[in-house]
């Protein structure tokens, strides 16, 4: 009697050729959701970009799809639209500069002195205040930076008052809100550095200053670079915050809201000011390496 295979069914065979052709297993693995970043997020933006060269009619306030410039125009030529972009990104480079400096101790103790056993403890506590929701936090601050608020009451024995409502208070809470984002990769980074080489940088002679600044910077930088991706794009493109502590200060998302009911297109245009700012500093930062560290 003669045993016979029975034939591979579809799904055998399919998996078959998927088992030969990695390539092809990959590319419909990844299909998906790059159809989802084209058609979801590099759509909307092209959207987005469209629109902003459509104008609006100044009696109804209806969108008219009559193609011009005037939007990118009105950027370039009117002072309040180029002091807000300015202020934004100078608000933006503020907080990650102090991201940075702040994060730095703290990172450094978490991955280098504390005992092995807290490191994860310590490691929660630095994503605890990510948990909390972004209002809670915002209007929390708010209570601190008010006028006779705790700051106030902390600083009275000094002689000394609290910033109040404003720029300054803008960057101490967007400071706070996305301290967590440049700690974290400044501690895997530090994590990862050999204990080999800060030796070796003591048995030369090299004194704490000069270990620094030839030894641990040099490979941290990657990591600052990657932290200041999220900090800065979040502080850039953050509206909340300064309404609710920025007294008059104008950022350019507030101008973009505030536009979205009353001129589209000009929001649109608008829009597009912190994607060209941002696509830049990605260019920037790709230079260091640090985007393979995301």
């Amino acid at each position: 009697m003669t045993n016979t295979v029975p034939a591979a069914g579809p799904v055998r065979r399919l998996a078959g050729t998927l088992h030969r052709r990695p390539r092809l297993r990959l590319s419909l693995l990844l299909s998906a959701p790059l159809a989802w970043l084209v058609l979801a997020y590099l759509g909307s933006l092209a959207a987005l970009f469209m629109s902003a060269f459509w104008t609006t009619d100044s009696f109804t306030s209806n969108v008219v799809k009559v193609w011009n410039t005037d939007n990118f125009t009105a950027l370039f030529t009117t002072d309040v639209y180029r002091q807000v972009a300015l202020r934004s990104v100078g608000i933006a480079l503020a907080v990650t500069a102090l991201c940075a400096l702040i994060a730095f101790p703290i990172a450094f103790y978490t991955a280098r002195i504390a005992h092995p056993k807290w490191r994860p403890l310590l490691v929660v506590a630095i994503l605890t205040p990510l948990w909390a929701s972004y209002l809670v936090k915002a209007y929390a601050w708010r209570l601190i930076l008010a006028d006779g608020g705790l700051l106030d009451w902390a600083l009275a024995p000094i002689g000394l008052d609290g910033p109040g409502y404003g720029l300054t208070a803008t960057i101490v809470v967007l400071t706070y809100l996305w301290l967590p984002y440049m700690i974290l990769p400044m501690y895997a980074g530090l994590e990862q550095l050999p204990a080999n080489l800060l030796d070796a940088s003591a048995d030369l002679g090299a004194r704490t200053a000069r270990t620094f600044r030839s030894v641990v910077l040099p490979m941290l930088l990657p990591s600052v670079a990657a932290g200041s991706v999220f900090t800065f794009s979040l502080s850039l493109g953050d509206y909340i915050a300064v309404q609710i502590v920025g007294g008059k200060t104008q950022l350019i998302g507030n101008l973009i809201y505030s536009n979205i009911s009353l001129d589209l297109p000009l929001a649109a245009a608008l829009g597009t000011v912190p994607v060209v700012i941002i696509v830049l500093y990605l260019l920037a930062v790709r230079r260091t390496g640090a985007l393979s560290s995301l």
